[in-house]
């Protein structure tokens, strides 16, 4: 039902219907001209996103969308202006929360008082990576590895499309997950150093910083169809086999583990590893009984490989006698800055009824209960419907430009499904204040994902994002941290010239789009693809190119 003022509003509006038609295009027009011109006249680099833009763009495709202006809103915010300086040279590689401190390589991120105001430069010279799959290369032997995927795929059916997810720890620099993309397979890779997923990410393949020490891994249980340890140096025998059981935590019944490198092929490898035989005799007896209590059965082992399978359903006579502990915590999802456990978490239920990719994509997940069905039905139609409006204003969302995008409140992942493609993957990110824990929801389409804090720094190296997404994420963190601090973060980790599609109500926005105008971002509000009316409105922007040292980039 419409209220009196908005009645009154929209009689306004079509009184002046013509007029505002006319202003639309023309505002519209000028507003990528000029962005163009910004492109040409030497501050942009990479592909010349804006110039992209224009030659994709039509204005007259855009006339359905109400372009707003600047009026005299009071949202409490309306004196303050931002203006945000450099930080100095040497913060180039900052990656706040994962600042090496004595031997912990786990996430400890700064006290308030320590954090920094002022944008994270990029180097000088820097440019955008090659598209998708140019940048998938980055090993010296891709025939071997290759060669070694085929191997898994001859116990692995990934044929099938039932193997979709998969965990790589200590990834190195992601080589396994670029080329399981071959596969249709999309890899979560955890690199424990900062130019590890600085690589990963500019090859276009998932990443995070992240070590397997004391914590438990940012994913739900029972959510991965594979996970992968290639050479990984994790110790997984020690600490009573508690790596392998947060590893059984997180794969599925019916998942798979590798592990390749040692202790596995011992006795031909032991010399090259400088290690004794009976030392690595003794952690491979030690790994083999461990997947015993974990009621993992061995399918593989031949050279340096190793498969395992989880077991879909685990009976008595397939555990041995000293079966390990299982885990009395009721809430096996909260995992956030939680300690790992020596004790087995139940899975949260069979995964037989898990479709093969794509079909997963849009089937309805197990983990849906009966009564939230429509519900899920209607986010996937609602989202199909905004996608479609965000490749309106900009049409070369899905055209490879963009690979690597973040999904800031991702919801059911209805988002990244409506985008679905070869030529992008979405990192969808589950706030842990969300009233629902959403991800294992994601995971069971096939999409990958992680739960994150807001109030904190992402996992990720500087500029590793092409396009950044966010809807209603101001609005959750209103009065648990300050828009400020979640936007110099999506500056941090946003390419130069990367986009962003924020969605949320009015006044929340009009206050963004004032910090992120002094953080040089090119801004322009849009009104709801429903009408005017709506309270929600969308703003796109675009990060300017520059790097150290630059000194004549306007911040208006």
């Amino acid at each position: 039902m419409l209220t009196k003022g908005k009645v009154q509003g929209g009689d306004t509006i079509k009184k002046n219907c013509s007029l505002t038609s006319v202003l639309i295009v023309v505002g519209l027009c000028g507003f990528f001209y000029v962005v163009g011109l910004w492109q040409r006249s030497g501050f942009g680099k990479g592909d010349r996103i804006a110039i992209g833009v224009i030659k994709r763009t039509e204005c007259i495709t855009l006339s359905d969308l109400m372009y707003d202006t600047p009026n005299n809103h009071n949202d409490g915010d309306h004196i303050k202006e931002y203006n945000y300086k450099p930080c100095d040279a040497s913060f180039i590689d900052h990656t706040p929360c994962h600042r090496r401190s004595g031997e912990s390589q786990e996430r400890h991120c700064p006290a308030q008082q320590e954090k920094l105001k002022c944008l994270i430069p990029a180097p000088k010279g820097y440019s955008t990576p090659y598209q998708w799959p140019k940048n998938r290369g980055g090993t010296r032997f891709p025939q071997e590895l290759d060669a070694y995927i085929d191997e898994l795929s001859s116990v692995i059916p990934f044929h099938t499309g039932m193997i979709r997810t998969a965990l790589d720890t200590e990834c190195r620099v992601a080589s396994f997950g670029a080329y399981m993309f071959k596969k249709n397979v999309i890899t979560m890779s955890i690199g424990g150093h900062e130019s590890q997923v600085q690589y990963a990410m500019e090859r276009g393949v998932p990443a995070i910083i992240g070590v397997l020490a004391t914590m438990k891994l940012p994913f739900p249980s029972g959510s991965f169809d594979m996970a992968h340890c290639s050479h990984c140096l994790i110790p997984w025998d020690t600490e009573d086999g508690m790596y392998m059981m947060e590893v059984d935590r997180v794969l599925r019944p019916g998942g798979y583990w590798i592990l390749s490198g040692p202790p596995i092929n011992w006795k031909n490898n032991y010399q090259e590893w400088q290690r004794s035989q009976l030392e690595l005799e003794k952690e491979q007896r030690n790994i083999e009984d461990i997947a015993k209590l974990l009621c993992w059965e061995k399918k593989y082992e031949k050279g340096d490989i190793a498969i395992w399978r989880k077991r879909l359903n685990c009976s008595q006579q397939d555990t041995p006698p000293m079966a390990a502990a299982v885990c009395k915590s009721t809430h096996a999802d909260h995992v956030w800055y939680k300690k790992m456990e020596k004790c087995v978490t139940p899975s949260p239920g069979p995964s037989r009824s898990w479709k093969p990719f794509p079909e997963r994509l849009n089937a309805i997940p197990s983990r849906v209960s009966r009564e939230y069905v429509e519900v899920y039905k209607e986010d996937s139609r609602l989202w199909k419907k905004h996608v479609n409006a965000y490749k309106r204003v900009n049409k070369i969302i899905d055209s490879g430009r963009y690979r690597n995008i973040m999904d800031m409140n991702a919801g059911l992942g209805s988002f990244a499904a409506a985008l679905d493609s070869t030529k992008l993957w979405v990192m969808n990110v589950v706030p842990t204040i969300s009233q629902k824990a959403s991800l294992d929801v994601i995971l069971e389409r096939g999409l990958i994902g992680i739960y994150h804090d807001w109030c904190e720094a992402f996992s990720t190296y500087p500029r590793t994002y092409d396009l950044i997404h966010a809807n209603g994420v101001f609005s959750l963190y209103k009065n648990v941290c300050s828009a400020e601090e979640m936007l110099l973060e999506m500056d941090r980790i946003l390419r130069p010239e990367g986009a962003v599609i924020l969605r949320d109500e009015e006044n929340v926005l009009r206050k963004v789009q004032r910090i992120v105008r002094g953080m040089r971002w090119k801004t322009k509000m849009v009104d709801h693809e429903d009408g005017p009316l709506e309270q929600e409105k969308l703003l796109f922007a675009v990060k300017q190119y520059w790097v150290e040292g630059d000194t004549n980039i306007t911040t208006t």
